[in-house]
């Protein structure tokens, strides 16, 4: 027999290239297991939660072997295919194993001893079971905000992750890195019979005493009705108060609590609970859905990725939904990613119609509590597992038992790239390995692919299915293209608005549908800037202007949070001629408001929609028809359904081509394309008006024509001659210091070592379009690998430069950031 294992590699939280290693104390041994949390201490004094990779009888050659603490778990965790995914994760984009294991669970699940504390407000103490955990909940409640190490100061206890553990557990403490607001516990307010209440005899006699009031008589008879066991016998049963109300009216509740026949009280409401009466069966596929079904199982039998490529509105949802019913039947689960938060809210509701609670929704917006509960929720017990789980890129780390497939749906939007912090990974590009990892099938979705996904579709890496038509053989919209410069010749503009479009709008809403008004910038004004000598107020700490926002009439720093009062006049002359220049989706918003008095307008971007519910709030408002034109970013273009919309509005085409990049002509297209998209889905042809400078730009004919094809001829032959993806890989260093001198000695000293190894393919140094942020200055080098050359070999080398660079007195204080497939 085996002697167990006497000591542990543990991952830790934290940007280091390596496990640690442990000593397993003899009356922990049997349950330390790979997958389990455990806390060990790092350092002289911190705590922290760390995972077990794997357990042995090597003796690490440490004079003072530090022990594990406690283990947290009593299954692992972290199963053995999610830290090969972690592993894979950490070594292609360059990061520690750290990292990724802080990105990949929810910060409930690895506590530190710096974390700091507060109470739910709305928990009650009585809940917990031991004293010991209710007197530190209310030592909790009475000094919010404390760190785990001034509460162990405060309690007498030298270690309290074990038990901060389990008051999370209770929902009684969260952590401090969410906002109150995504902490509260949902509750309902419920409606039982009296306990007294026992017998048939004590319900009957009950409900004798009733009959001279017939209503009360029959709202009991009603909650006896439900609380019935299958036998037909009474059992106590609780039942949500807003089904009783739905058909009986509140004052007969109150009269039957006043008569202590019925109790009231609150439960907790999980955050994924549905109480929906039942599914419905999935609408039937129409012809060409049909035929694209059958192709992708085709295409699944010789190639594990299949790219579906569809015009707007040509059903690919429905094909979805039939894939994930095809999926349940085998006893698999589904990953369906989505690009935004603001999506999940309609696409959820379309699931659960078909799937009911089986559906899980994991983002950022929910609640540490929340987000421990579907990952649990994700693994564990069969009948309690979540078959599909709906999520943004995060949800790749879930612990998914038996992955079937995973859907990417708009697979084209650059918000499944991860900048900030590590792991900066592609959650697109990630899924395909997370889906080998499990056996699974990628069913990529969007009608205006990658450039790098449509050259692997065509080379046929990867299967391609295409719906060339919309749902209902509805008509793609008419696009018009509207000349700014013309308008402004004639003096025919008002505010940014041209005439054609204008009209228009009139129309649109005359005729009882709505409007999308796309501009792709937030705030009222780009900048502000005085007239006489051309100043423009800047951030303090960051390389760029401020933008104005006319609603909390300040001057922000989009890049850092920086704020400062509008100046009354100049700071270099004193002059007061201060004035906007360029517009955001705030002054559309106002302008609207006053060239159509009494048109409902509302607004969608990143400064209205900052708290948990306030997408739904805004989408749920237009989608019922409560507003007439809706303003917004890039947040439009995502895959909204809206079905009385008829006219799409982009007032500003030139801005989003005028940026150094060399994806500003793809993106500018697949937004374009999108967002006209969400005009006529249902009946009948929508109309889509572009406003533009340069009505005789290639790229406005291509999206005038809805023509793909010829928009990647073009990219794909420029990006050949100047050597970009698909045609070589690349890697982004960006170093950052907080004085320039020494980051340019540090940068060009790095780039040189590159170039030895590397040669032409290093580009740079170079700042970045903003060359400081949060008062660290910024330098990026560039390094190209062709296709053909071995790309774990270049990381692996570059790796190696970087560790050996960075040893030098010149890099004292230098921050050095990899970014793998950086665009």
């Amino acid at each position: 027999m085996d002697s167990p294992a006497q000591f542990a590699d543990i991952i830790l939280p934290l940007p280091i290239s390596q496990v640690f290693s442990y000593e397993i104390p003899e009356n922990l041994m049997p349950s330390v297991l790979p997958g389990k949390r455990v806390i060990v201490q790092f350092g002289a004094r911190k705590l922290y939660t760390g995972l077990v990779r794997r357990t042995h009888n090597i003796s690490p050659e440490i004079k003072e072997l530090k022990a594990i603490l406690e283990v947290l778990d009593e299954v692992p965790l972290v199963s053995e295919i999610q830290m090969r995914f972690w592993e894979w994760m950490a070594g292609y984009y360059m990061c520690a194993p750290g990292e990724v294991f802080k990105a990949a669970l929810p910060t409930g699940l690895k506590l530190e001893s710096e974390s700091r504390i507060l109470p739910n407000d709305e928990f009650d103490a009585a809940e917990i079971k031991k004293e010991q955990l209710e007197a530190l909940f209310y030592t909790i409640r009475n000094n919010p905000g404390l760190s785990i190490q001034e509460l162990s100061k405060l309690s007498g206890k030298a270690n309290l992750l074990s038990d901060i553990r389990k008051l999370i557990d209770y929902d009684a403490v969260f952590l401090e890195e969410k906002l109150r607001e995504t902490l509260r516990i949902k509750k309902e307010k419920t409606i039982a019979i009296a306990g007294h209440l026992e017998s048939e005899e004590d319900l009957q006699t009950c409900l004798d005493k009733l009959a001279t009031a017939p209503k009360q008589q029959q709202l009991l008879m009603e909650i006896i009705r439900r609380s019935l066991d299958p036998e037909g016998k009474p059992q106590k049963a609780i039942i949500p108060l807003s089904d009783i109300t739905a058909n009986h009216s509140n004052a007969s509740v109150k009269a039957l609590i006043d008569k202590d026949i019925l109790v009231r009280s609150e439960r907790a409401l999980s955050s994924e609970e549905s109480r929906s009466g039942g599914t419905v069966k999935p609408a039937e596929l129409n012809p060409a859905q049909g035929k694209a079904m059958d192709f992708i199982h085709q295409l699944f039998q010789e190639r594990d990725v299949v790219l579906l490529h569809g015009v707007t509105s040509s059903g690919k949802t429905e094909i979805y939904i039939h894939l994930i019913q095809e999926m349940i039947l085998q006893n698999r689960q589904v990953l369906y990613l989505l690009p935004e938060i603001a999506l999940t809210s309609q696409i959820v509701n379309r699931l659960r119609k078909v799937f009911g609670d089986q559906v899980g929704i994991y983002h950022s917006r929910f609640s540490d509590g929340e987000r421990v509960e579907v990952y649990r929720r994700t693994t564990g017990k069969a009948e309690n597992r979540y078959k599909i789980i709906l999520g943004v890129r995060s949800a790749l780390f879930l612990p998914f038992t038996n992955l079937g497939l995973i859907i990417v749906d708009e697979e084209h939007e650059n918000t499944y790239k991860q900048f900030d912090p590590a792991p900066r990974y592609n959650a697109r590009d990630s899924s395909m390995v997370l889906a080998a990892l499990h056996g699974a099938k990628v069913l990529l979705g969007t009608a205006t692919p990658s450039i790098e996904t449509y050259a692997n579709a065509l080379s046929g890496k990867y299967g391609m299915v295409k719906l060339t038509e919309r749902f209902n053989k509805v008509l793609m919209p008419e696009i018009r293209i509207s000349d700014i410069r013309d308008a402004r010749k004639r003096k025919a503009m008002k505010s940014v608005f041209t005439p054609s479009l204008i009209d228009a709008i009139y129309e649109t809403v005359a005729a009882g549908k709505q409007v999308i008004l796309f501009q792709n910038r937030r705030g009222f004004s780009s900048y502000v800037m005085d007239e006489t000598c051309g100043w423009i107020p800047k951030c303090k700490i960051c390389d760029v202007s401020l933008t104005y926002h006319k609603f909390r009439n300040t001057l922000e720093c989009h890049y850092c949070g920086y704020t400062r009062k509008v100046p009354q006049s100049c700071e270099d002359c004193g002059s007061t001629r201060i004035t906007n220049k360029g517009f955001g989706t705030e002054l559309v918003e106002d302008d609207i408001a006053l060239i159509f008095p009494g048109i409902r307008v509302a607004r969608l971007d990143l400064d209205t929609s900052r708290t948990r519910n306030s997408y739904e709030t805004i989408l749920e408002s237009f989608g019922k028809g409560e507003v007439d034109i809706l303003v917004g970013t890039q947040m439009l273009s995502k895959g909204l359904d809206f079905e009385n919309v008829a006219l799409v509005g982009i007032l500003d085409a030139d801005q989003m081509l005028n940026f150094p990049d060399f994806r500003a002509f793809e993106r500018s297209y697949q937004l374009m394309a999108q967002v006209s998209g969400r005009a006529g889905r249902k009946d009948k042809q929508g109309k889509v008006i572009i406003q533009t400078t340069d009505p005789g730009l290639a790229l406005i004919h291509y999206v005038r024509e809805n023509d793909y094809e010829s928009m990647f001829r073009d990219q794909i032959a420029e990006r050949q001659i100047f050597n970009y993806p698909p045609f070589v890989r690349m890697i982004r260093i960006t170093l950052k210091h907080k004085e320039f001198p020494p980051l340019q000695k540090a940068a060009n000293a790095l780039a040189d070592q590159m170039r030895i190894v590397f040669g032409k393919r290093v580009l740079g140094p170079q700042q970045p379009l903003v060359g400081r942020i949060s008062n660290y200055y910024l330098l990026n080098i560039l390094l190209k690998v062709e296709k053909k050359s071995s790309f774990e070999k270049a990381r692996k080398l570059l790796s190696d430069i970087i560790r050996e660079t960075s040893n030098s007195d010149i890099f004292n204080s230098v921050r050095i950031l990899a970014d793998v497939d950086p665009y």
